[in-house]
């Protein structure tokens, strides 16, 4: 082949290859482009948040007592507890002030109808039943809550809001003993002084506000622990050391000697029939009608028992009684305390 055609073909053959390479770079810059269209653009960079100042802080939310459920803390005063390895005890506060006063009910203690007051214990063990109670009731009945109930603090948070006067149940040796069984903190005659001291204490620390305690726990009523003397004089004097009120379900018994109460004249669900309950709760309105004042104890929540209560409580007005709250019947201690 002459030299000048080879020299032809091969100029040729550069020409392709130099246009081939051009092709190839556009074809790569416009496929970066249509890729960076579908991409989008880059993301911002994130600009940190700035922080408030101290001055632009919202306020903190003030934490509840310690031992105090949070839903509980806005009823229950800070000054009238004491903070132990037990949890929050009630206490008598630095000017004196007292739980048994600070949670009461008012009452005109200027009204002179007969006054007729009632206990209703068992709350905290059946749920429903409880708050069918809260709900349902006249408030001027003060409501007894278990130690055992498994989740208390929305009962007597409800109670709190519908100011309910609440007691502690104490769970103290019942006739019948084991046999009866008041339960695993139950105070018991034959426990050392300080065993019981700090199983009353672990009793008292399970929930705070209330004004008080009663000697029984539902149909338990603690006879055996209480004709111990010794014994049960100084859980009246720990009672009454920590502004506490005691009442006793026994009746016929002497009113508290060593602790501000009162002594239940009737118990009313004992049996807990219809007719019983209607025919108790006439025995204590007649005491009371003779006596000036009585107190009545039911120690079950069950649905007769309300029905029977709520149609009761319905007509004392018209019949010239006072439903008065448990702290306007209250003695002081036969014996003084100090």
């Amino acid at each position: 082949m002459p030299e000048e055609s080879l020299n032809t073909q091969g100029g040729r053959r550069g020409w392709i290859w130099l246009g081939v390479f051009w092709v190839v770079v556009l074809l790569g810059f416009g496929g970066g482009g249509v890729t960076l269209a579908l991409l989008g653009p880059p993301p911002a960079a994130e600009t940190p948040e700035l922080a408030l100042a101290p001055a632009e802080m919202p306020p903190p939310t003030p934490a509840p007592p310690r031992g105090v459920p949070e839903a509980l803390a806005r009823h229950v005063d800070p000054a009238l507890v004491e903070f132990t390895a037990m949890g929050a005890l009630p206490r008598i506060g630095p000017d004196g002030s007292m739980p048994m006063r600070v949670y009461a009910r008012p009452f005109d203690r200027q009204d002179p109808r007969p006054r007729v007051a009632l206990i209703l214990g068992g709350i905290g063990l059946r749920a429903s039943l409880s708050e069918q109670a809260i709900r349902t009731l006249p408030r001027n009945i003060a409501l007894a809550f278990t130690p055992y109930a498994p989740n208390p603090a929305p009962l007597i948070e409800e109670a709190k809001e519908r100011d309910f006067e609440t007691l502690l149940a104490l769970p103290m040796e019942p006739t019948g003993f084991p046999m009866n069984d008041p339960g695993h903190r139950a105070l018991l005659t034959g426990l050392p002084a300080g065993e019981n001291a700090q199983r009353l204490e672990w009793l008292l620390a399970r929930y705070p506000g209330h004004v008080g305690a009663v000697g029984a726990l539902t149909s338990m009523r603690g006879e055996r622990f209480a004709a111990m003397a010794e014994p049960f004089a100084q859980m009246q004097l720990a009672l009454s050391a920590r502004g506490l009120l005691y009442f006793d379900v026994r009746p016929g018994a002497p009113h508290p000697q060593r602790a501000w109460g009162y002594t239940v004249d009737v118990v009313v669900d004992e049996p807990h029939t219809r007719g019983e309950i209607e025919q108790r709760l006439a025995l204590l309105e007649r005491l009371a009608r003779e006596r000036g004042g009585a107190l009545g104890y039911l120690g079950e929540v069950t649905p007769v028992a309300l029905e029977r209560l709520a149609a009761w409580t319905a007509g004392l007005d018209a019949r010239g009684v006072a439903l008065a709250p448990v702290t306007a019947l209250v003695r002081r201690p036969e014996i003084a305390t100090r």
